[in-house]
């Protein structure tokens, strides 16, 4: 399957009620105020965000306002303008030997099956992978990790439960370096973005992985649950405030039906989007592409479901 066949399948919950009732409300006949106003009203419902939809709804407004056009002519407005919004990614790449990733982010939201999914990717680009389970507050964390890492035939690190987790990350730069691994992913326990001392233990691990080379971790991934909407908006702005993230995951989006906040939370925090969880399996995690997001959030507009 496609990559494009891959989002636009994940995406279907989402175009479903997000197109469904965009086609209701445009009807036919001319694009008027009040159209537009309710239009706004359902993209904003939609978890598209407020931003975003009124963006949205202005170009719109600039292009079609008192003109009678086709649903096809006004999702290809919505397309255009969706397009302005989004950013690709720049290339992911590698810099070092090895290069270092530290995962974060909430509870729930996917970190260790991403870091699985992850190390299953540069395997398969011939990279010599570790992981490093850093959630040393749940035992059932460092086993789901060092299952994944098995499945995945990447190297593993670990420590007993409640061990410090700067020293787990500070072993796995060690090892890896030792071992010639290309790529060091290392988990954290999931935490709330408004508790200081979690974050401040965050902190912690970026300076003890630093006391080996001043550029680890050379990357920062948050991991978002696609469910939670707008909720992300602000968990991602304390989190960049705290430390430079350099992307982000967005889990679970084959799951959802609010899958228009990824162009929200993509366009108001200018935060490069890396990869997208499109189900459960080891090779569904695949790299963000706002063409195939589009497509799949809006269809093509010519196409009809």
């Amino acid at each position: 399957m496609g990559l494009f066949s891959v989002i636009k399948q994940g995406l279907a919950k989402t175009r479903a009620a997000l197109l469904g009732e965009i086609k209701g409300i445009l009807g036919t006949g001319k694009v008027t105020d009040e159209l537009l106003e309710q239009l706004e009203e359902h993209l904003i419902r939609a978890d598209v965000g407020v931003e975003a939809s009124f963006a949205l709804t202005d170009a719109l407004r600039e292009n079609a306002l008192g003109k009678s056009l086709s649903q096809d002519q006004i999702l290809q407005i919505l397309r255009n303008e969706a397009n302005r919004l989004l950013v690709d990614p720049p290339p992911f790449v590698l810099q070092g030997k090895p290069h270092v990733i530290l995962v974060i982010g909430v509870n729930g939201a996917g970190k260790t099956t991403t870091i699985g999914k992850l190390a299953h990717r540069f395997k398969a680009e011939g990279k010599k992978v570790m992981v490093a389970a850093g959630d040393t507050f749940r035992a059932a964390a460092i086993e789901q990790l060092e299952a994944w890492a098995q499945r995945s035939g990447a190297e593993f690190v670990r420590h007993q439960e409640g061990s410090d987790p700067a020293a787990v990350a500070y072993d796995a730069c060690e090892a890896g370096k030792a071992r010639g691994c290309d790529v060091i992913l290392i988990d954290t326990a999931g935490r709330l973005h408004n508790k200081e001392h979690l974050m401040e233990e965050l902190r912690k691990v970026v300076r003890v992985m630093r006391k080996h080379d001043e550029s680890y971790p050379h990357d920062i991934l948050l991991v978002i649950d696609g469910n939670t909407g707008q909720n992300t908006i602000n968990q991602t702005k304390v989190f960049h405030q705290s430390f430079p993230l350099s992307g982000l995951v967005v889990t679970k989006l084959d799951g959802t039906a609010r899958g228009g906040s990824v162009l929200s939370i993509a366009s108001q925090l200018k935060i490069p989007i890396r990869w997208v969880g499109m189900g459960e399996k080891i090779d569904q995690l695949v790299p963000f592409s706002k063409t195939e997001y589009i497509d799949g959030l809006f269809e093509n507009a010519m196409e009809q479901e």
